[in-house]
């Protein structure tokens, strides 16, 4: 393990198209959402810690979930939780990080990656950090991991590099979620992946990064003798509003020239919402897929069923819907009106205080 290789899980989301299971109070990544006996969030940090020394991995979360993280973390401590007390987006709080881990070790190299994801083949996700990390070492650049694409997914963002026959491709550019036939004519024309949102860089080029292209958060941020001391946890309360809320693609990768991307296939997915996670799911003989619950499925084909404490659930003729179960609701919802759950969540919620 490198002593100078740092990560930055990303856990302030809320994971609100998971709802019922996914809450405010207590969102996707402290659950198990997978049925492995771990939450995401663990699965995620003993992934980083094959590689990383569980000392130099933060937690960047909002300040309601300091606890969460406690408890589901025990190797970390305290002062390696990062608290945002508003949302902000990704820029803010990588800057935040960077500039942390700066103060401690200014040669630190840094990966951030998101506290929900799901990766398959965990040792080729290690040997792509790895190499990440190397090509960081000896070179000013911004790396992010692009996910070779499965299929003309409009649910993802993409990257379109150099087609040249170097292993880690110069970045042209960042494209939105893009409808069906854009996706068709990215995943057709070979020079386009998934935007998975990991990033490796050294603290001194994305400090840098930021000072060229985000200067205002720099302005509210980098302040002497703060960080890693007693002063930095009411500092970051003070002022932590007063930066722009802005997504590091937007702010920083879309606009920067020393950007790259390694072609990676570990297997990923963003378990964004139940479709996500149902295709990531084993499955019986009627694609059905079950996490918690005891079953008996009669003539019912394509169901996502996700119970709490093994609960009986008996099902006859039902095709392609989600069947959520957690604490006192019950969401039985088509799987083709998915997107509409954060909607559904919100309305019912509204309506059940009333």
């Amino acid at each position: 393990m490198e002593s100078n290789c740092y990560a930055v899980i990303m856990a302030g989301g809320i994971g609100s198209r998971f709802w019922p299971v996914s809450t405010k109070k207590y969102p996707k990544q402290f659950h198990d959402m997978l049925g492995t006996g771990e939450s995401l969030i663990q699965n995620t940090f003993d992934r980083i810690n094959k590689l990383i020394p569980s000392q130099n991995i933060l937690v960047a979360t909002n300040t309601n979930y300091e606890s969460l993280v406690l408890e589901h973390l025990p190797k970390i401590k305290k002062d390696q939780v990062l608290l945002e007390p508003v949302m902000r987006n990704t820029a803010p709080c990588i800057l935040y990080a960077a500039l942390k881990i700066y103060n401690e070790n200014p040669d630190a190299l840094m990966l951030v990656a998101p506290s929900d994801h799901w990766i398959e083949n965990e040792a080729d996700f290690l040997d792509n950090i790895q190499m990440s990390f190397d090509e960081c070492t000896e070179k000013d650049i911004l790396m992010t991991l692009g996910i070779q694409p499965e299929s003309p997914n409009t649910g993802y963002g993409y990257i379109q590099f150099e087609n040249d026959t170097l292993t880690v491709k110069k970045v042209k550019n960042f494209t939105e979620k893009p409808d069906i036939k854009k996706a068709r004519q990215f995943l057709k024309s070979g020079d386009f992946l998934w935007n998975a949102g990991i990033f490796v860089w050294s603290v001194k080029s994305i400090i840098k990064a930021f000072n060229e292209h985000l200067p205002e958060i720099v302005k509210v941020l980098d302040v002497p003798n703060i960080y890693n001391t007693e002063l930095e946890k009411t500092f970051i309360k003070d002022n932590y509003e007063k930066c722009q809320n802005i997504s590091i693609d937007f702010g920083v990768m879309e606009h920067a020239q020393n950007v790259f991307v390694l072609p990676a296939n570990f297997g990923w997915n963003d378990i964004g919402t139940w479709g996500s996670l149902y295709h990531k799911l084993d499955k019986d003989d009627n694609n059905n897929a079950v996490v918690g619950a005891k079953t008996i499925l009669n003539s019912s084909h394509g169901n996502m069923i996700r119970t709490e404490n093994n609960k009986k659930v008996i099902i006859k003729g039902l095709d392609n819907f989600i069947i959520i179960e957690k604490d006192d609701i019950l969401l039985i919802c088509p799987r083709e009106n998915e997107q509409e759950i954060k909607e559904i969540a919100a309305n019912s919620i509204k309506e059940f205080k009333s």
